[in-house]
C-alpha cells in the first residue's frame, strides 16, 4: 500500500477564490497530487492521493493558512491512484443543500465521537436514556453499498432532497437522539445543522464520518462498506480497497465520475 488516500474539508469562510483555486491547483501538480479539490466561500471539500510525502508536503503548505489549520484528515491507503487527474474547481457550495440559510462556518452543530457513538449502539440508547436513531444523508447507491444497522434511508437521489425529506419525515424522528452521518462528515454536518432549525432536539453529527468510525471503533454495528468517490469505489471497516486499482479498467474511471457528477 504505497498510495496515501486523504479525505479533509472544513467549512470557513473563503474569499478571492479564483486566485486560492490557482494556488492550490499549482501546489497540488507540482507535487504530482490527483484527486478533487472543491472550494466555495463556504469552504474547502477535498479528496486527494500521491505518495506520503507529496501529501504531507502539501498539507504542511495548505496549513499555512490559518484558514485551513482545522482540517479533519482521514486517511487510508491503496496500492495504486485512485484518480485519474487532478480538478481543483470553485463551486457555489462544497456540498449543495440549496438552502442558504445553513451557514456551517457561523457554528456546528454538536457532534458525537466515533467511541460515543459505539457505546451508545453497544447499550441501545444515549446518556440520556433514550434511544438513538442513525440517520444516513447520502444518496441511495452509496447506501446500498453499506450502512449502520437499522439506519434511516429516506431514497435521496442527491442531497438537495435532504430539506424536502425532513419536512415529510420530521414526526418520526421525535423523542429520539439522531446521529446524521456520512462519509467523511461534510453532508452530515450540513443535515445536523438543519435538522436543530427544523425543531428536531436532540441532534448530533457523526464526528469525522464513517472514515473516521472506521478508523477507531472498526465494523461494530455497520454492515457493508463505505462507499468512496474514486476508483476504490468502496473502503471496508479496516479502510481496505474494494477494487484492486491496478487490474481496473477504463469503467471504474468513468463510474468514478458519474458518481462525482452524481454526488450532489
Amino acid at each position: 500500500m504505497k498510495i496515501l488516500n486523504i479525505a479533509a474539508y472544513r467549512f470557513v469562510a473563503l474569499d478571492r477564490l479564483p486566485e486560492l483555486k490557482d494556488a492550490i491547483a499549482q501546489a497540488l501538480a507540482a507535487r504530482h497530487i490527483k484527486g478533487t479539490v472543491l472550494l466555495a466561500k463556504e469552504g474547502i471539500n477535498l479528496f486527494l492521493a500521491a505518495d506520503s510525502t507529496a501529501i504531507h508536503d502539501f498539507l504542511a503548505w495548505l496549513q499555512r493558512d490559518a484558514r485551513f489549520q482545522d482540517l479533519d484528515i482521514k486517511q487510508s491507503w491503496s496500492a495504486a491512484q485512485p484518480f485519474g487527474k487532478l480538478l481543483v474547481k470553485v463551486k457555489p457550495e462544497i456540498i449543495r443543500m440549496n438552502h442558504p440559510a445553513i451557514q456551517p462556518a457561523a457554528g456546528r452543530a454538536p457532534a458525537v465521537d466515533a467511541p460515543t457513538l459505539r457505546r451508545w449502539l453497544d447499550q441501545g440508547q444515549d446518556d440520556h436514556g433514550r434511544p438513538v436513531a442513525m440517520l444516513d444523508t447520502r444518496n441511495t447507491y452509496e447506501v446500498e453499498a453499506g450502512t449502520f444497522r437499522q439506519a434511516i434511508d429516506w431514497r435521496l437521489a442527491k442531497f438537495t432532497e435532504f430539506p424536502q425529506a425532513v419536512q415529510d419525515h420530521s414526526d418520526a424522528l421525535a423523542g429520539k437522539t439522531i446521529v446524521s452521518f456520512c462519509t467523511g462528515g461534510i453532508r452530515c454536518e450540513k443535515a445536523a445543522i438543519y435538522l436543530r432549525e427544523a425543531g428536531i432536539e436532540h441532534v448530533y453529527q457523526l464526528d469525522g464520518g464513517i472514515l473516521k468510525y472506521f478508523e477507531e471503533c472498526g465494523p461494530a454495528h455497520f454492515d457493508g462498506e463505505c462507499f468512496v468517490f474514486d476508483d476504490r469505489r468502496g473502503v471496508d471497516s479496516a479502510l481496505n480497497p474494494r477494487v484492486d486499482i491496478e487490474a481496473s479498467s477504463d469503467s471504474h474511471t468513468a463510474h468514478t465520475v458519474g458518481c462525482l457528477a452524481a454526488r450532489t
